[in-house]
């Protein structure tokens, strides 16, 4: 007796959502580098440290952002993606890992800028009076805009790869 075995469309195509999560975060990972590197005159560390200490700091925190966006991107591949995805919930698993990364940001920043002091905004940082407590415009704007500029271009090439998706 032979086995069964399902046909080729039914089967589960993991390429695509590992795909999907490389070029993510590989964007990502080029996105907040940038970012990092552009937004360090917004914290006291620019006139306050040492060509060492602001390279260590923008590297530290590039690494964070890839954490917090592997955790985001998991966590929403769980919760609303599925095995076909980025061709499938695209949008769904995009809005929501943005929303848990601007969440865990400004928790982030609250706990670093407040409660530890681990660093500080200098003047030219435009805060936003959250929760009680100031967080920093720029940290925001960058878990807005860097993950939806990765998602899109994501987004842009599976469809390239794929053909037309929904």
């Amino acid at each position: 007796m032979r086995p069964r075995t399902r046909p080729v469309s039914a089967r589960v195509a993991p390429a695509a959502w590992i795909g999907g999560a490389r070029t993510y975060l590989a964007l990502i990972f080029a996105g907040n580098l940038i970012w990092e590197t552009a937004q360090l005159p917004l914290y006291t560390i620019w006139t306050t440290g040492t060509r060492w200490e602001q390279t260590f700091a923008v590297a530290h925190c590039t690494t964070g952002d890839l954490l917090i966006a592997v955790s985001t991107l998991a966590l929403t591949l769980v919760a609303v993606g599925n095995r076909n995805w980025p061709r499938e919930r695209f949008w769904q698993v995009a809005a929501l890992a943005i929303v848990l990364g601007v969440g865990y940001t400004t928790f982030s920043e609250w706990l670093n800028i407040n409660v530890r002091t681990a660093w500080a905004y200098s003047e030219r940082m435009p805060v936003l009076p959250l929760f009680g407590f100031d967080v920093g415009l720029s940290p925001l704007l960058q878990w807005i805009i860097v993950p939806a500029a990765s998602f899109a271009v994501t987004r842009a090439m599976a469809k390239a790869r794929n053909g037309t998706m929904p």
